[in-house]
């Protein structure tokens, strides 16, 4: 077994848990930096309330933790399934290298726990997804909240 597939096997594993001991959805992750495992997250939305309680962000907070920073550059994650957009976003804007997952959109489409339909959107212009999505300039008090913070950050 190669060291990809262990980490998977290990995702899988946390998957399989997830919904024999909790109840929960099947999806686990593990997130890894130098073949080490850093953290561990298993879909909890059943259980928090949380839509947002994906497994891969579960362990992305818990890897945040752990390494005390927002960055987890250099860390691998490895997902049971298909990661969806909300988690890959979440991968790329915090650094991960890599991402392997062992069930696909297709594997998991005929159980309703495909999100292929979610990228398919998100490929669209924003002015035509469904949702709608509009800039509007507002600057109550002429506030740049953006200047604000960076001021903010070099005090």
């Amino acid at each position: 077994m190669t060291m990809h597939e262990r980490f998977l096997a290990q995702a899988i594993e946390l998957a399989r848990r997830n919904v024999e001991d909790e109840g929960g959805r099947p999806f686990g992750a593990v997130v890894v930096r130098d073949d080490i495992v850093i953290a561990t997250g298993v879909n909890q939305m059943g259980a928090t309330g949380d839509p947002t309680a994906h497994a891969e962000l579960q362990a992305i907070r818990a890897a945040s933790r752990r390494l005390g920073g927002l960055r987890l550059d250099g860390c691998t994650v490895y997902a049971s399934g298909h990661p969806c957009p909300m988690c890959l976003a979440a991968m790329t804007m915090t650094g991960v290298t890599a991402v392997y997952y062992a069930y696909s959109n297709e594997d998991g489409a005929p159980y309703g726990l495909s999100t292929a339909g979610v990228y398919a959107e998100l490929a669209k212009p924003l002015a035509d997804q469904a949702m709608a999505i509009r800039h509007l300039p507002v600057r109550p008090d002429g506030l740049d909240l953006y200047a604000l913070w960076r001021d903010r950050q070099k005090a």
